[in-house]
C-alpha cells in the first residue's frame, strides 16, 4: 500500500497532490502535527510549528506524527511522564478542533544511546496515556545495533531509508548512498520488530563556501538557477556562483558552490530491490517522504506503483 508523509505546517492539498493520492489509491496520510524542541530560557520542552488545517482531510485515515528532537530527551532534568501527557493532550486538541479521529500515532525521534532510557520511558508512558496503536521511526543504525539502542514498545516501526550520510562538501549524496546502506541491510532480517519502509522523494542543495557547508536549501528551483547568469552548471550535481549576488533572500558569493542532492527514479527502484531482498517479511506499507507538488512533479506518474510492485 502506498502512503505519504505530509510535512508542511499548513494542510491544504494542491490539485496535483490530490490527483497523486487518487491515482495511487492512497488511503492513509502521515501528517506531521508538531515538533518538540527544548526552550533554553524556560528550561522545558515546547511544541514547535503546529499544523494548521485549511481543509479537512476526511477522505483519508490520518496518522499524526510528532517529531521529538533528540536534545529534548538528552536533558536529564526532563519530566518524561509530563511530556508524554502534554504531547497526547496537544494531539487530541488538534484532532478535536479539526474534527479528526485517529487510531494510531507515530513518534519520530533519532534517539541515541545517551537519550535511549528517556526515549523508551516516553514511549511506554505515551502508549499508556494515549490508548492508541503506536509506531516509531527507526534508523539504519538502530536496526543494526538494536541490542544497544533497544527496541521501543510500539506496534510497528518505520525504517527511514534516507539521510544516510553527513551533509558535507564531499561528492557523496547524503540522502542516499548504496555503499552506506549495504553496511546495514543484512541486519534487517534479524530485527525483531515488524517494519514498514519510508522512501525519499525530496531534494535539496547544500550551499558551500571555501570548502565548508554554510547552509541547506530545500526545494530550490534548479531550472531558475540554470537560467540565472550569476550561476553556472559545473556538472549534473553542482552549480558554481560566477558573480556575487542575492537570490531569494540568500547571499551567494563568487566561487560558492551549490551541491545538488536528489533521488532519481532508478535510485528508488534500486532501494526497493535491495530492501525486498533483505527483508524478513514484506512491509504492509511504503511511505514516501514527502507529499509536495515540488517533489511529485520530478517523477513519472506510475513510479509509486512500480516501487510497490517490487515488494
Amino acid at each position: 500500500m502506498v502512503s505519504f508523509y505530509y510535512w508542511k505546517t499548513i494542510f491544504k492539498l494542491s490539485p496535483l497532490e490530490k490527483s497523486t493520492l487518487k491515482d495511487n489509491q492512497v488511503k492513509k496520510l502521515y501528517i506531521r502535527y508538531f515538533d518538540i524542541d527544548w526552550n533554553v530560557k524556560s528550561n522545558r520542552p515546547f511544541p514547535q510549528s503546529p499544523i494548521r488545517f485549511e481543509e479537512n482531510p476526511k477522505e483519508y485515515t490520518i496518522l499524526p506524527v510528532v517529531y521529538i528532537k533528540n536534545k529534548v530527551l538528552l536533558n536529564q532534568a526532563i519530566d518524561v511522564l509530563d511530556l508524554a501527557q502534554k504531547t497526547s493532550d496537544f494531539i487530541q486538541q488538534i484532532n478535536t478542533k479539526n474534527h479528526i479521529s485517529c487510531q494510531e500515532i507515530q513518534i519520530d525521534c533519532d534517539w541515541t544511546i545517551a537519550s535511549r532510557d528517556n526515549y523508551l520511558k516516553f514511549i511506554d508512558c505515551f502508549k499508556e496515556i494515549s490508548k492508541k496503536k503506536l509506531s516509531a521511526t527507526i534508523r539504519l543504525h538502530q536496526i543494526k545495533y538494536f541490542k544497544k539502542t533497544k527496541i521501543p514498545n510500539v506496534d510497528t516501526g518505520v525504517l527511514m531509508y534516507y539521510n544516510m550520510g553527513e551533509i558535507s562538501a564531499d561528492s557523496l549524496n547524503s540522502i542516499y548512498d548504496k555503499d552506506i546502506a549495504n553496511r546495514y541491510l543484512a541486519s534487517l532480517k534479524k530485527y525483531p520488530l515488524a517494519v514498514n519502509i519510508a522512501l525519499p522523494i525530496y531534494s535539496w542543495a547544500i550551499h558551500i563556501r571555501d570548502g565548508k557547508v554554510i547552509g541547506l536549501k530545500n526545494k530550490i528551483d534548479v531550472k531558475a538557477f540554470k537560467k540565472d547568469a550569476n550561476f553556472m552548471l559545473i556538472n549534473q550535481r553542482g552549480l558554481k556562483v560566477k558573480t556575487s549576488n542575492y537570490k531569494n533572500g540568500t547571499f551567494y558569493k563568487k566561487g560558492d558552490l551549490l551541491k545538488l542532492e536528489r533521488i532519481t527514479e532508478n535510485d528508488l527502484l534500486e532501494m526497493a530491490n535491495d530492501l525486498e531482498e533483505n527483508s524478513a517479511t514484506m512491509p504492509s506499507e511504503i511511505i514516501f517522504y514527502d507529499l509536495d507538488e515540488f517533489n511529485i512533479k520530478n517523477y513519472e506518474k506510475d513510479l509509486f506503483e512500480q516501487i510497490i510492485a517490487r515488494f
